[in-house]
């Protein structure tokens, strides 16, 4: 989000490491904690909601094939941004509130609930669902390539229940995953976060996606549209890991016996893929 958002006349930051090193030397440690508040209320719903959604919609359709893979993970994808989109807001104002202070000198949000509380009085629900747009755009897409990644990859590693290394193939696939559905949507995570960003300190920059996609363009170029990338993908990989090999680990211990065939996050599901 730092490196998002950072004024590129003043850049504070030279890239992801160096990002990291300042936040640790001028806010310590717990600098590269703040906002996670947001993240802990609302991951656990967006999980259920996401992996849900796709399970049912995937039913839904009836056949599993690659389409309907997309489809369904587009569709999880789409409903969750009514949590995602307020949750990453007071996340990434959290994240930029005393950049490089190790002691705040003005502290505008106790937390992130206090964060949404006081958006929500100055602004009403429109201001804490700044940057929905911008954040149906990103997750729509990219939830599909999430789950139809998944799909290929575990089919490819042949991931079934049985096998020694199980948990290995699972993590791998979640890993990968997480990767190419960032990097299918990524520089609309760039604009969500300008967006999101916007009027902190009380200046505001952007009238919409498309000035804000024009003005970052004609000041930065495209190079623009790539910033925190590195930081991104490195995050991807374990956090996406964990998740698909969690939830199919639970789902294997949960399922009937007669139901342990393949690790795949919609057990209702069995068809052949036409891969």
């Amino acid at each position: 989000v730092r490196l998002q958002v950072q004024n590129v006349e003043k850049p504070l930051y030279r890239g992801t490491f160096h990002c990291f090193q300042s936040i640790i030397k001028q806010e310590s440690a717990f600098g590269l904690y703040k906002g996670i508040g947001s993240p802990m209320m609302g991951l656990t719903f967006i999980n259920a909601l996401v992996f849900g959604v796709q399970g049912n919609t995937l039913r839904a359709l009836g056949e599993d094939t690659p389409l309907n893979q997309f489809v369904a993970g587009s569709a999880a994808g789409a409903i969750q941004c009514i949590i995602c989109c307020p949750m990453e807001l007071a996340k990434t104002r959290m994240q930029l509130q005393g950049t490089g202070e190790y002691k705040l000198k003005t502290k505008n949000y106790k937390n992130s609930l206090d964060c949404l509380i006081k958006i929500y009085r100055k602004e009403g629900l429109r201001g804490i669902n700044r940057g929905m747009v911008s954040t149906f755009i990103r997750e729509t897409p990219s939830f599909g390539f999430y789950f139809l990644t998944y799909d290929c990859m575990t089919r490819y590693l042949g991931c079934e229940a049985e096998d020694s290394y199980v948990i290995p193939k699972l993590l791998l696939s979640g890993g990968v995953s997480g990767i190419v559905s960032w990097l299918s949507t990524y520089p609309m995570d760039v604009i969500k976060s300008r967006l999101q960003a916007d009027g902190v300190g009380g200046v505001t920059q952007y009238d919409g996606i498309l000035d804000c996609v024009r003005k970052s363009y004609h000041e930065e170029g495209w190079r623009v549209f790539t910033r925190g990338l590195t930081s991104t993908l490195l995050r991807a990989f374990p956090v996406n890991a964990a998740t698909f090999a969690a939830v199919n680990v639970f789902l294997m211990y949960m399922r009937p016996e007669n139901n342990l065939h393949e690790c795949e996050p919609s057990p209702v599901i069995h068809q052949p893929s036409s891969l």
